[in-house]
């Protein structure tokens, strides 16, 4: 299955919101396996990417898909079952599982099943979206048995390799590379007018208190400064869901308040808000890596405390952490740069060799293709037995990673009804996520 002179190589990326599908499709594009177009140009065949959408109630909208700017040749929603009979159907050279750790630990068991008796396989990549704050050694054992296992910075290379090697896995898999949505101009000083941007976050803080004081903090400054263009950077529209839940969106909550005009929401790509800003302002979020990577004056807020529940508590030793009152009386933090560059921010410059390594390693891996062994996750029936099956069970396959009886079937493709029905119910999902179990909750504190 080596990439040829002849054929472009052919990837798949399998993701489950639009965050994981953004941070997979890029990936895919860093790692394809270099391919000469064989007229002594010099010049690269372009991979072909299938992208494959993991149905659940994070499947990405149109909207969203178009926002993460990768087009991909083909577009499809499955579930498990229907991917796994997809991967029998493809000969892939590269297959990217962007997927939440349970699901990629079900889709190496399901593969390999498929895959048995075959004597090519695609080579397997996994990896984190961004920042990795919590839960570090459930994620990685449940990455554990991809070719690869991404890790975005020197940092998490290094504690994911102590994650394996400290239970006895094979830590050989674990390839240091960068976040692949960093890119544009470096900042080179301010805009008119000056531009105050928020990143905000689905699930950070949760409560209606935290994220009532982060927005009247934003729309306080934006009085306090009204030369500043103050923007709201928000993931998602009412109904559309991310990654994380969002049970009470910005949008909202700012309805209740009276903002000046220089203060307002904006949607699309991070990169292109990038472009504009003068300050990126968040509690967490992964755009701070993009923001410092451009250079832009970066601050992690410490209004609601430096705490591993925000995720904020990663950037100390940053150099980016700091309050709005600071801010509102005009602090500009000054990033740390040995803590930068542990995290593969590469605002250095050597950003356009971060993915050198994982392209290399994957060529190799496509030269011995007929000689790959056979998917070897950490989790067993012997090593996780009251853990793997529940995992599996959820994604719809059985004890040996085979489909169970009743899943859904990948033999045809569905039909009108069948669709309307798919959308009415991730709509009654989200409206119940959105309305309905904010008011129980707050019904059972009375």
């Amino acid at each position: 299955m080596p990439a040829s002179n002849a054929n472009p190589p052919r990837i798949a990326v399998l993701a489950d919101s639009d965050t994981r599908w953004k941070w997979g499709a890029l990936t895919a594009t860093r790692i394809a396996p270099s391919v000469e177009a064989g007229s002594g140009s010099g010049a690269r065949v372009a991979p072909v990417l299938d992208g494959f959408l993991l149905r659940g109630r994070a499947t990405p909208t149109p909207r969203q898909l178009a926002e993460v700017g990768v087009r991909a040749d083909s577009l499809s929603e499955v579930t498990a079952p229907e991917f796994l009979r997809a991967m029998t159907r493809t000969p892939y050279d590269v297959l990217v599982l962007a997927l939440v750790g349970g699901g990629v630990q079900a889709m190496l068991h399901g593969l390999k099943r498929v895959w048995e008796g075959r004597a090519e396989r695609p080579v397997v990549v996994t990896g984190y979206v961004g920042v990795v704050y919590e839960k570090l050694a459930d994620g990685l054992l449940l990455r554990h048995g991809a070719d690869l296992v991404l890790a975005n910075s020197r940092q998490d290379a290094e504690r994911f390799r102590a994650v394996y090697e400290g239970v006895g896995a094979d830590a050989s898999a674990v390839t240091e590379v960068a976040l692949p949505f960093l890119g544009g101009a470096p900042y080179t000083g301010g805009h008119d007018p000056y531009t105050v941007v928020f990143a905000a976050q689905p699930s950070v803080p949760e409560n209606r208190r935290d994220r009532t004081y982060l927005l009247d903090r934003l729309v306080r400054h934006a009085r306090l400064h009204p030369e500043r263009e103050v923007l709201l950077k928000l993931r998602s529209k009412p109904g559309e869901h991310t990654t994380h839940i969002e049970e009470l969106p910005y949008q909202r909550l700012v309805q209740k308040l009276d903002p000046p005009p220089n203060f307002r929401l904006v949607y699309g790509n991070m990169g292109d808000v990038l472009d504009r800003t003068d300050l990126m302002v968040t509690v967490s979020s992964t755009a701070a890596l993009e923001s410092l990577h451009r250079r832009v004056p970066t601050v992690v807020l410490t209004d609601l405390g430096v705490r591993e529940a925000l995720g904020n508590h990663h950037f100390a030793g940053s150099g980016c952490l700091a309050s709005w009152d600071q801010l509102d009386a005009g602090h500009r933090p000054a990033p740390d740069e040995e803590w930068v560059a542990r995290q593969g921010v590469a605002a250095d410059g050597s950003y356009a060799t971060a993915f050198d390594a994982a392209r290399e390693r994957i060529g190799e891996l496509l030269d011995d293709a007929r000689d790959l062994p056979p998917l070897t996750p950490y989790y067993t029936h012997a090593t996780a037995p009251g853990y793997l099956p529940g995992i599996l069970a959820r994604h719809h396959l059985g004890p040996d990673g085979s489909p169970l009886s009743g899943a859904p079937s990948a033999d045809r493709e569905p039909g009108p009804v069948r669709q309307i029905v798919r959308r009415a119910a991730r709509g009654a999902y989200r409206h119940g996520v959105q309305r309905v179990a904010p008011v129980i909750r707050r019904m059972g504190e009375l």
